[in-house]
Formats: structure tokens, sequence, C-alpha cells
């Protein structure tokens, strides 16, 4: 399936870049991030492609896609840290009982959110399933504006490098990049895990 959304998306990207140039990288990386999210490898891989090919700069494509992650992330940030509370609250009072979900529960995860925000924001951004929801427990605890969009940035960079990176070095053959992208993401996973298990026991020993 993501092969056949990474061919398409190769010519959608194509038409799109002609009319809207790196803009057209950044609107979908906004959506990607924000109230509609898809695998950010259908953008950032066929902009590698389109490096390969001459008709894209690598930096501006970076560029490009970290702006369009901030940008997401931050609409997701801004609607849980304005909106986020009340509706929780209503939803705890209604709804919490059958899915175990205390109010308790909720203040726990936030504390330990404005105590771990920082690594959490960051890790978040490299694992799938979880860069686009990252934003909103951030926005819940009021998370620092800087702080949240540079480690947002700094997820999203890395992230985005090795996309544009892997599109670059292996283009259009959707069979190596699939193979190749699944060890990539599990090897960012056991990394990410591994700077987790460090970040902890430095902030125990610290402790």
């Amino acid at each position: 399936m993501l092969a056949e959304f990474y061919h398409n998306s190769i010519e959608f990207l194509l038409n799109l870049t002609s009319s809207m140039g790196y803009f057209g990288i950044f609107v979908l990386m906004t959506i990607e991030s924000s109230f509609i999210p898809f695998p950010s490898e259908v953008v950032m891989i066929p902009a590698g492609v389109l490096v390969q090919r001459g008709e894209m700069l690598f930096s501006l494509a970076l560029i490009a896609g970290i702006l369009g992650s901030v940008a997401g992330a931050l609409i997701n940030y801004q609607l849980a840290l304005h909106l986020g509370r009340r509706i929780v609250n209503k939803l705890i009072f209604r709804y919490g009982k059958i899915f175990f979900i205390s109010e308790k529960s909720i203040l726990k995860s936030e504390r330990y959110f404005m105590k771990h925000g920082d690594i959490t924001t960051f890790i978040g951004r490299l694992i799938p399933g979880i860069r686009q929801f990252v934003s909103l427990p951030a926005g819940f605890s009021r998370m620092g504006l800087a702080k949240f969009s540079f480690y947002t940035a700094l997820g999203a960079g890395i992230w985005s490098f090795i996309l544009i990176y892997v599109g670059y070095l292996y283009g259009e053959n959707t069979a190596i990049v699939e193979e190749n992208l699944h060890i990539i993401t599990m090897t960012i996973i056991t990394v990410s895990l591994a700077i987790i298990l460090i970040y902890l026991l430095y902030k125990k020993k610290r402790d």
C-alpha cells in the first residue's frame, strides 16, 4: 500500500512543484503534522527523487519539510493549549469510567510531560504513528513555545533528512525503498528507546 502511495505521490508532487514549488512540500507537511495525519514518507521521499532529478535542492526541500512539520505541530499545540483542557474535562466527566481514564491519570501524564517534555517531543517526532500527536500533550501541559518548536524542528529535521536521502539514493525503485525504509524505521525506534533509557537513567542519577 505504501508503494502505491509513494508511486502516486511522486507524480502528484511533480505537478505540485511546477505550480507551487517548495511551498507545496511545506503545505503537505503542515497537513501531515496536524489535523489530517498521513505518512510523511509520501511527501519527503518523492522530494528526494526530485532532488536526484535535479529539480529540487536538497537543502531547500529539507527546510520546507521542517517548516511544514513545525507549522502543523503548532496547530495541534495551540488547539490543545487553548481548547484541550475544557474538552478533556468534559470527556473525562462523561466517558472516563468507560475507558478507565480519570482526571488524576491525566494530571499525572501532564506532570510527566512538564518534566520530560523536551526529550518526549524530540523522540516523538522520530517514531511513526506518534509524531503527529505528540503536540497535544505539549499543549495540555503548556510546554514553552520556544522549547516545543526547537525540539519539534530537531526531530522533524532528522526524519525529513533521512527520507529525502532515501529518495535521493533509491529513486523510484519502490521495492528497495520499502525494504530500506523498514530497516531505517526499526533502527530509529531502537535508537530512540536507547536514548530514552539513557535519559531516564541520567535523570534518576541526577535527582
